[in-house]
């Protein structure tokens, strides 16, 4: 390099759009840009170039493959838009342009900064705390769904609920899911809901659709009510891109409705082969416990079998022998004394007999029948005695009773009692009720 060229610090192109591409990049790390898109292609490779514009410049913009498949809408020219990106420099040619790693209608912008502000306030009163949030109920019994009775969300979850676990009792709460007024009605709905008492969790829930689309979900109140409801609350609000203060709020969240229904419910054939396998275990429990009474019975009836009368009899038998070979022995003592001590041993024999014994329960067993056998009747006499008493006290008041002595109740075309005669006119037709059926009457002037 020449001394004139090192005096003047002469660079290359290269090297100037290199120094400036980190002076852009330096100073500008993130911007937010709001312009219509003019210019705008995308060729094979999946990357989209166009241009950022209003009444006085523009700025060129590439958002590339990864991040222009993200897209939730279908960018053209003329369209309004709002793009985040770095600032940086195309080396190859000099270009200076907005490399984007995000893109929104513009009409969304200002929704989505009056959202981030508001999830952050919410989040640092500790309304979004994993710690706060509530267990949901192992088994579900009775359920509330808070959406649209028309939507496709409602659908998918009744889908998904009736596949899984048709046992579940479904409630359908219709509220709007978007436009004015949708939040409040929102709002009213969860409170009746958890206030009813009637519900074990809320499924609040609505199909996807644009941040505006969205928007009655981000309402402050109604995320407020969702932490303080006394019932766990399920919130699956739109697709798995979409998020709402009520998905943050919620107990638990669900990237979609039919998700939702799959995490709520248990799945039937998983709940059959777990009952099955309880029960298994149940046989093979109750199998020992009965094979363990079984050796019980078994013991008690060989026990039973040891003190039967038959063997009580029969060494009564063995011992009467031995005392009759005693007597037989004794021969030679006096008579008497020996006839008195065999007579004291039979009528002791005789008295332990088994023989005594059943028959004193036989007997006992007999007068206790006959006192269950006329126990009914000396129970239900008083009770017959006390209900003809009213029977005749009720006859006695009767009107029926009254019209058999041959009295008549007169009624006037009106169907009302005619208590005087004088509210009958000559003329009238008057109905008279007898004992055994009614006649009609005409009331006529006694003058004649």
């Amino acid at each position: 390099m020449s001394t004139l060229a090192r005096e003047r610090q002469v660079l290359r192109p290269s090297q100037l759009n290199a120094l400036a591409r980190d002076l852009l990049e330096g100073s500008f790390p993130q911007v937010w840009v709001e312009g219509e898109i003019s210019n705008f292609s995308r060729p094979a490779s999946g990357h989209a170039y166009f241009t950022l514009k209003d009444a006085r410049a523009q700025v060129r913009c590439a958002l590339f493959r990864s991040n222009a498949a993200r897209l939730r809408f279908a960018p053209r020219d003329g369209m309004q838009v709002l793009a985040r990106g770095r600032l940086t420099l195309y080396e190859a040619r000099g270009d200076y342009q907005l490399v984007l790693d995000h893109l929104e209608e513009a009409g969304e912008g200002a929704l989505r900064r009056a959202f981030e502000e508001l999830k952050s306030r919410l989040a640092a009163e500790g309304l979004f705390d994993a710690g706060r949030k509530r267990p949901l109920p192992a088994y579900t019994r009775r359920l509330a769904v808070l959406t649209s009775p028309r939507g496709a969300a409602i659908r998918d979850v009744l889908s998904v609920l009736g596949r899984r676990f048709p046992l579940l009792d479904v409630e359908v709460l219709p509220v709007p899911v978007q436009g004015d007024g949708a939040a409040a009605q929102i709002l009213d709905m969860l409170q009746r809901a958890g206030r009813s008492g009637r519900y074990d969790l809320i499924l609040l829930t609505r199909g996807g659709g644009s941040l505006e689309d969205l928007w009655a979900f981000n309402d402050e109140a109604l995320a407020r009510a969702i932490v303080a409801s006394p019932v766990p609350v399920v919130a699956a609000i739109g697709h798995e891109v979409d998020v709402s203060l009520a998905d943050f709020a919620a107990d638990l969240r669900a990237p979609t409705p039919s998700a939702a229904a799959e995490l709520l419910v248990p799945d039937r054939g998983e709940l059959i082969d777990r009952l099955r396998r309880d029960r298994q275990r149940f046989d093979a429990l109750l199998a020992r416990a009965l094979g363990a009474q079984a050796q019980r019975v078994d013991q008690a009836f060989l026990k039973l079998q040891a003190l039967r009368p038959q063997l009580r009899l029969e060494r009564g038998r063995h011992r009467l022998d031995a005392l009759r070979h005693r007597l037989d022995q004794a021969w030679q003592a006096p008579s008497a004394r020996r006839g008195e001590r065999l007579s004291r041993l039979l009528r002791r024999l005789d008295q332990a007999h088994p023989r005594r014994r059943l028959e004193a329960h036989r007997h006992r067993l007999a007068l206790l029948q006959r006192a269950l056998a006329t126990l009914p009747a000396r129970l239900l006499e008083p009770r017959r005695q006390q209900l003809r008493g009213l029977g005749r006290a009720l006859e006695s008041v009767s009107p029926l009773a009254t019209l058999a002595r041959g009295y008549a109740i007169v009624f006037d075309k009106e169907g009302q009692v005619l208590r005087r005669a004088a509210d009958a006119r000559d003329g009238d037709r008057l109905r008279a009720r007898l004992a055994d059926g009614d006649l009609t009457l005409k009331v006529e002037s006694g003058d004649d």
